[in-house]
């Protein structure tokens, strides 16, 4: 068994504040304590949440600085706690950013990401990361063999991705809308066109990126700054109703009024995109009512859907690499923020 020495410092990313990321070397890990792993990260991957985190400060349910920060990670396993029985010194393994706890009210009802009392994890952008109890007993997996670290971390948004659909009510055939071209929106691209017999019909503002979302299969892509009328060009190519099925995955309120607009009659608007804290949008209640729109928020992923992303990531048969724009080491990570901020690069895979 590799023994670390605990006595020696690790680099690791810290958030104290808006804009204020700062790589520290700061103690190993503590020993993992019962039902715990240490795992040497082997690569962390960027997220638009973790970009929106960043800008703002903080999280309303994951983090509050000062703290660890990154949340999307893959590595091996460097040393193991008490009572852990099936992980050993040099799995290769990636960790979900949270647990439920299993017995809440909504735990009772398999709603686990609205589980009361999650377990958060933080602390990917770093050298090495502790897994605590729960992780460890429901999301930690083993990655398989054919499998890139890189491509491994990206498991957890892809898990948060595959719940959303799950929740969006879709029907073969259907005509389905996704605004957004970030990394969350190309993957929900992917998916509903490689697996779901939708046709996608993708907006976002950046023209490779828009590439990208048709190497996954969107039908039709649309850069909205030359089309002032998002809901119009819906309606041109549904026959006049609009979609079956819209996806916001921006987080910005008006877009989620976008959203709304752009559904037919009987549609399902999935609002998955994450907006800034006590933000409101105006909906217009003829249309809510005798339209029967069905409005659904989504958050977050479940056990089930982390098994799922890692098996849909493991077969290939999607070119997930799309999604990463360079590999830096970690002592760039702050030069990579403000290059996300400038959406000059997607998804970026550090490398302690």
């Amino acid at each position: 068994m590799k023994r670390i020495d605990w006595s020696k410092a690790v680099l690791a990313a810290l958030l104290y504040g808006r804009e204020d990321l700062r790589l520290e070397n700061i103690p190993d890990p503590t020993p993992p304590g019962p039902g715990e792993v240490v795992i040497e990260v082997k690569a962390a991957t960027t997220c638009g949440t973790d970009l929106k985190v960043w800008r703002s400060g903080g999280h309303a349910k994951m983090l509050k600085p000062p703290t660890l920060f990154g949340h999307e990670a893959a590595g091996r396993i460097v040393a193991v706690g008490e009572k852990v029985t099936n992980w050993q010194v040099g799995d290769r393994v990636v960790a979900n950013n949270s647990a439920p706890c299993r017995n809440c009210f909504f735990c009772q009802r398999q709603e686990y990401s609205l589980c009361s009392n999650l377990t958060w994890n933080n602390g990917t952008f770093a050298e090495y990361l502790k897994i605590p109890a729960p992780i460890v007993a429901q999301n930690l997996l083993p990655i398989p063999d054919n499998l890139s670290d890189e491509l491994a971390a990206m498991t957890e948004p892809l898990a948060c991705v595959l719940h959303g659909i799950a929740r969006s009510n879709l029907k073969p055939q259907d005509k389905v809308v996704v605004l957004g071209d970030g990394a969350i929106g190309l993957m929900f691209v992917a998916k509903l066109a490689f697996d779901c017999s939708v046709e996608v019909l993708l907006f976002g503002g950046h023209d490779q990126r828009l590439e990208i979302g048709q190497k996954f299969g969107a039908a039709q892509t649309f850069n909205y700054r030359q089309q002032p009328d998002i809901p119009l060009v819906v309606k041109q190519f549904t026959n006049g109703w609009g979609a079956d099925v819209v996806i916001e995955a921006t987080g910005i309120p008006k877009v989620w009024e976008t959203a709304i607009a752009c559904a037919r009659p009987g549609g399902t608007v999935n609002l998955f995109g994450g907006c800034p804290r006590d933000t409101t949008i105006t909906v217009n209640t003829q249309q809510l009512h005798y339209s029967e729109l069905t409005l659904k928020g989504v958050f977050h992923n479940t056990p089930e859907f982390v098994k799922k992303a890692l098996e849909l990531l493991a077969s290939q048969k999607i070119p997930f690499e799309l999604l990463i724009s360079k590999r830096c080491p970690l002592k760039d990570l702050e030069q990579v923020f403000w290059e996300m901020q400038a959406r000059q690069v997607l998804k970026v895979a550090l490398i302690p």
